[in-house]
């Protein structure tokens, strides 16, 4: 049945919306067609679009994405839209990280590339000193160049052997004593700390006489603009070449039998004129002051025939040295020489009491003066007991002693007074001989007890700290006078036995 045009044209007004138009294979407009639909009575604009704009929206995704949603729309739809936003924020600010750490890579880039491309750079002058073509060409270092900047320091590497590098460690801080055990086993001297530590590869020229050889051949080159160059060689620190290196060396096995051994061992040295000398009155410093402890034989030491060259010194015993606290207690100790005290005056006959008394004393001074065996100890072998003023310069250098059996324990920490009065009255005795006093077996802890022990020795004057923990020693700001190592030489104790004044050269510590 054929509609009328009237029924057409409502047809196609009617069914012609947006949601039919995807299935519209062809979209005609007739010009009778209404392309408005108005009401002039609706109070919602958004329910009646144009359909041609509605149908434009349908074809353009991109602008139906961009519409805002509705309330009909899916609810999981915003929570994506706010993830992707999320995530494109923290990309850009990861970017913008990487932009600005690039940046300034860039920047130290160029400011490297300024300073190598300016010809007049100081900065290129110094990181190129020396190198072939360059300014500086073969002056970048002297042949003295094995202790540069190492600043000498009144230290003593206690059982130097042991640790990870022997004597260039103790060098390396600025210690200026070392000390080396040995043991005599089938004719030769091996260096240890007992037996068990032995091996055949650690020996005493292995470990320090070879060593030290090649040390001062550097220091000391063979220039030829002075050929015949006769002054006395200098020591292994570049920064002080006068100050000598004291080499402790510990008989552990029986004295006589180590001696001659000993003596060849240091003839290398000798040879170079290395070691320091006496002739009896005078003492010649030589790089290397080699110093006897332990079981050495102190006659032998003392001796013109088994010590002709009088280069090996003896570690005496400070203990017997207590010269009291003030300058008039120095005690003289009688010598072997002289006649006990009598209680009359000389050609008085003696009452029945006083010749007794005097008896007595003989008897107690020959005890006292007993000689001692070959294997007694530091300071005790083979001398006369209760002689101090047996040791001189001239064949002693230490004055030794252990801290715990001269001293005693600090049970509160602090020195008493009595502690106080036997710390300075040895200190003092061994500096009226001219012997440099040391002291051994320091407590080591607590840390605070054991810098404390260190800041009262320094203060009373003793000469060389022994010492374990080197960087400790001499690197740490223990001492709240400016650092131990700057005392000054002769400086006088006040009554608490501080040193109040001190100096900033390292050249008044030489010994």
């Amino acid at each position: 049945m054929r509609r009328s045009d009237e029924e057409t044209v409502g047809l196609t007004s009617r069914d012609l919306y947006i949601d039919d138009a995807p299935s519209q294979s062809s979209c005609q407009f007739s010009a009778s067609e209404p392309l408005l639909e108005e009401d002039s009575q609706s109070t919602n604009p958004t329910l009646h679009k144009p359909k041609w704009r509605a149908f434009l929206s349908s074809q353009n995704p991109r602008r139906s994405r961009r519409k805002p949603s509705r309330p009909g729309n899916d609810i999981g739809e915003k929570p994506t839209l706010n993830k992707r936003k999320r995530s494109r924020l923290c990309l850009n600010i990861s970017l913008g990280i990487l932009v600005l750490l690039g940046v300034i890579q860039l920047l130290n880039l160029i400011g490297s590339l300024v300073v190598i491309i300016l010809p007049d750079s100081i900065h290129r002058i110094v990181d190129s000193w020396g190198r072939p073509g360059h300014i500086g060409a073969g002056l970048s270092s002297w042949p003295t160049d094995f202790s540069r900047d190492i600043i000498p320091m009144p230290c003593h590497s206690h059982n130097d052997y042991w640790r990870r590098v022997p004597l260039f460690s103790a060098i390396e801080v600025g210690c200026i004593g070392v000390e080396a055990d040995i043991w005599l086993f089938d004719e030769e001297l091996f260096v240890g700390h007992s037996v068990a530590s032995l091996t055949p590869n650690r020996t005493l020229d292995s470990l320090y006489i070879n060593p030290l050889l090649d040390v001062l051949s550097k220091q000391n080159p063979r220039l030829t603009i002075l050929p015949d160059d006769t002054s006395q060689p200098h020591g292994v620190f570049d920064t002080d070449p006068e100050q000598t290196l004291i080499l402790l060396i510990d008989f552990k096995t029986s004295g006589s039998a180590l001696w001659p051994h000993v003596q060849s061992a240091l003839q290398p040295l000798r040879e170079k004129n290395y070691l320091t000398r006496s002739n009896g009155t005078q003492i010649t410093r030589g790089p290397i002051t080699v110093v006897g402890t332990g079981n050495t034989p102190f006659d032998m030491v003392n001796s013109e025939e088994t010590n002709p060259h009088h280069d090996v010194f003896f570690d005496a015993p400070l203990s017997e040295m207590y010269g009291g606290t003030t300058s008039g207690d120095l005690s003289t100790a009688t010598s072997i020489n002289e006649e006990p005290p009598k209680g009359t005056m000389q050609g008085e006959p003696l009452s029945d009491e006083n010749e007794k008394l005097a008896d007595t004393t003989k008897v107690s001074l020959g005890n006292a003066r007993k000689r001692r065996s070959d294997e007694e100890g530091q300071g005790k072998s083979r001398t006369i007991s209760g002689d101090a003023n047996a040791y001189t310069t001239s064949n002693s250098y230490y004055a030794s002693v252990s801290f715990g059996d001269a001293i005693g324990q600090l049970w509160d920490g602090q020195f008493s007074d009595h502690q106080m009065d036997l710390l300075r009255g040895q200190i003092k005795g061994a500096h009226r001989r001219g012997l440099k006093a040391r002291y051994w077996d320091l407590p080591f802890w607590p840390i605070s007890l054991r810098n404390h022990v260190w800041d009262v020795l320094v203060k009373e004057g003793v000469d060389l700290l022994n010492v374990d923990d080197l960087k400790g020693a001499t690197r740490r700001n223990w001492n709240r006078h400016h650092g131990w190592w700057k005392r000054m030489k002769g400086a006088s104790n006040d009554v608490h036995g501080g040193i109040e004044d001190s100096v900033d050269s390292p050249a008044v510590l030489r010994l």
